[in-house]
């Protein structure tokens, strides 16, 4: 049975992800959950990065699916310390919400951070370096050594990949790679489309939005590599049936 049935007939899921495999490097119970589609609560921060990302790279969809709540005039003449918390706040919202129900709700506040930070990325370069003419929300489903892997990257060029990421902060980057695990992403997309250049674009989540372009080193990759077949090795075991993630705790002394 090749992996892809043991994926599905074990989880319900025929396929691989960064995602999946940031979970399997932790607690095989919160990888399960993740490839059982249990894990469905999105951050602020997710939310946010989803709107961002369509507005950067496919604005059109963006304004197709979202609705812009715009409160400021309500909320002016409301008045008082806490204009949102009052009963003639949360009806009218309801209302909008209801009124515009085939669309996801963004608050003004967000919709004009994003446009600003997208407008910092082209006004100091950065985004006709990596991003113009590219192709955008490149999606894959492929297998690369019986593994199947399937995602979206946000941009494509002939020699290079980019995905954005926002931070808070630029100089801390670095340890994001590490946390996050953005190192298994860079080497699973570098060797899904064998391009060995890979660049994130990162913006400071607070104004005045600070940009960088980072480029991944063959050390990170390697990294990334190393992790990868960690998670794969445990992704196996859970397969077989000798995961014993449960029998870890930790001990130590304060």
């Amino acid at each position: 049975m090749n992996m892809r049935d043991r994926l599905t007939e074990s989880v319900g899921k025929p396929h691989l992800s960064y995602s999946s495999l940031k979970y399997a490097l932790g607690d095989m119970r919160l990888w399960e959950m993740y490839m059982r589609g249990q894990l469905k609560k999105e951050s602020d921060a997710l939310t946010f990065g989803t709107m961002y990302d369509m507005l950067l790279f496919e604005p059109e969809k963006a304004h197709e699916t979202y609705f812009v709540l715009d409160d400021s005039d309500l909320v002016a003449d409301i008045g008082g310390k806490y204009p949102r918390s009052t009963k003639r706040y949360k009806e009218w919202k309801a209302e909008q919400i209801e009124k515009h129900s085939n669309k996801e709700l963004a608050s003004q506040e967000d919709w004009k951070k994003a446009e600003d930070m997208i407008q910092r990325l082209k006004d100091c370069g950065v985004y006709d370096k990596r991003f113009a003419g590219g192709k955008y929300q490149v999606e894959f489903n492929v297998d690369i050594d019986g593994i199947p892997l399937k995602g979206f990257l946000d941009c494509l060029q002939d020699d290079f990949i980019v995905d954005s990421k926002s931070a808070r902060s630029i100089e801390k980057f670095r340890y994001d790679v590490n946390s996050w695990s953005y190192d298994i992403q860079a080497y699973v997309y570098t060797k899904v489309f064998d391009i060995p250049d890979f660049y994130w674009v990162v913006q400071e989540k607070a104004f005045p939005y600070y940009p960088a372009d980072v480029k991944c080193s063959e050390e990170t990759l390697f990294k990334g590599e190393m992790k990868f077949h960690q998670a794969l090795e445990n992704i196996q075991a859970y397969l077989n049936g000798n995961s014993k993630t449960q029998e870890h705790y930790a001990e130590f002394v304060v």
